[in-house]
């Protein structure tokens, strides 16, 4: 709306500067037809400086001789009179063509051009008569000034349907949003900014809402497999605190408390490096080192447990250079191999392999046990998820091992892939690049 009244007043402002100088180029053309009348017609010049005056009938005209007495002056119309100062009356008589200089408008401008006839000098001064004019001007002025609010107004309606309405919603979603309700969907056709916009804010409450309900589903998850190694000791404890047992049992409980104490410490390590990982890529130490010396010091260290399985350990290392967090890296061999000793049957077998695959390092690592149905294949790196509930809880395993498996590989721009079938066996597949 302001934008519109300073066009207005802008446009009207250039055409007034236009008008004054067309105007004071029209009167001195018409002075010019009068003098060539009046001169023509010397000296029974009324009748032809009527004529002259009537070719202009919105101008007020002077006619002074050398002495600076009033000679003609046109009456006929109820025009103001034009009041001329000795000074400029005297320049135009010595030959000066005169224009007032004034800012009020062209109704206030006066032009005074010199003529002689027979060797006698004579003023004309001309100014221009606008009333009815302008009045019509200002009447135009004041309807076009109305046309440009009911204008704007219509428009300010519109901005307000189609730009403040929509933004109105938005600020009560965030607002929602911000008091953790992401069940939000706002409507939309739109194909500008603001539909691209409100396109957007969808997408985001949508994953939002996916994430607090991971988050959820986390906690849950965590209370839960927190509070199943605390009921197990605590109702052991009790028996042993109220119940008088033999010295076999007793032993047998104690062993129990201690596998369920060691369970939430795993737990508990689990949580601590997932929780790390998540920042971590901000604080990854990476270096270059010997990726297949690394690979056989893991197995080295697992050699108490696939040894009393009695499985069969084959590598098939080349010697590989990786640029990587070799801590973190660490982690991830760790976890992979502990679930392959975990889930494979005594007397089964475990095949470790480092290769290089053109512009990328391939690491694989396959077991001879207990495989993965193919649709789980997808869930088995979320947090918590366990492929056989029934089974893996005779197995100790906080479900955390290979999340924490895929954010170290996400970490390093790597990849994971798996192959597996029930009773055959599982193949995890890593690639990183060099």
């Amino acid at each position: 709306m302001i934008s519109l009244f300073l066009s207005f007043f802008v446009m009207n402002w250039l055409y007034i500067k236009e008008l004054k100088t067309l105007i004071q180029n029209d009167l001195i053309s018409g002075g010019k037809t009068i003098i060539q009348s009046y001169r023509e017609s010397y000296p029974n010049n009324q009748e032809s400086l009527m004529k002259g005056i009537k070719a202009l009938p919105i101008y007020s005209i002077n006619i002074y001789n050398a002495e600076g007495k009033l000679l003609h002056e046109n009456l006929i119309t109820n025009n103001k009179r034009i009041t001329i100062n000795e000074q400029s009356l005297h320049y135009v008589l010595n030959g000066g063509v005169y224009r007032a200089n004034t800012e009020k408008g062209p109704e206030q401008m006066v032009v005074g051009l010199p003529f002689t006839i027979n060797g006698e000098s004579y003023a004309l001064f001309i100014t221009p008569q606008f009333h009815v004019f302008f009045s019509k001007i200002a009447e135009l002025y004041r309807t076009q000034l109305l046309i440009i609010m009911i204008a704007g107004s219509i428009l300010i309606v519109i901005a307000a349907r189609f730009i403040v309405r929509p933004l109105q919603l938005l600020t009560r979603a965030a607002r929602k949003m911000a008091k953790g309700d992401f069940r939000i969907t706002l409507r939309t056709g739109r194909k500008d900014e603001i539909g691209q916009l409100t396109s957007s804010f969808n997408e985001m409450a949508k994953e939002l809402g996916m994430l607090e309900k991971t988050r959820q589903q986390f906690v849950s998850n965590v209370s839960h497999e927190i509070q199943s190694p605390l009921t197990s000791i605590k109702g052991f404890t009790q028996a042993l605190i109220h119940k008088k047992m033999d010295e076999e049992s007793r032993n047998r409980l104690l062993t129990i408390i201690a596998e369920e104490s060691d369970r939430l410490s795993r737990l508990s390590t689990d949580l601590l490096q997932l929780s790390s990982l998540e920042y971590e890529h901000l604080t990854l130490q990476k270096r270059e080192y010997r990726l297949d010396e690394q690979l056989r010091k893991v197995v080295i260290a697992y050699e108490p447990q696939w040894m009393s399985k009695d499985l069969r350990i084959d590598l098939e290392l080349e010697e590989l250079r990786i640029m990587g967090d070799e801590d973190k890296l660490v982690q991830l061999w760790n976890n992979l191999l502990s679930n392959s000793i975990k889930f494979t049957d005594p007397g089964g077998s475990i095949r470790m392999e480092a290769k290089e695959n053109g512009d990328r390092i391939t690491v694989s690592i396959a077991d001879s046990g207990q495989g993965i149905p193919e649709e789980e294949w997808a869930s088995i790196f979320k947090p918590f998820y366990k492929v056989d509930k029934s089974r893996t809880r005779k197995i100790a395993g906080s479900g955390i091992g290979l999340s924490i498996v895929r954010r170290v590989i996400d970490l390093h721009y790597g990849d994971i892939q798996v192959s597996s079938q029930p009773g055959q066996g599982t193949t995890f597949t890593i690639s990183f690049p060099r």
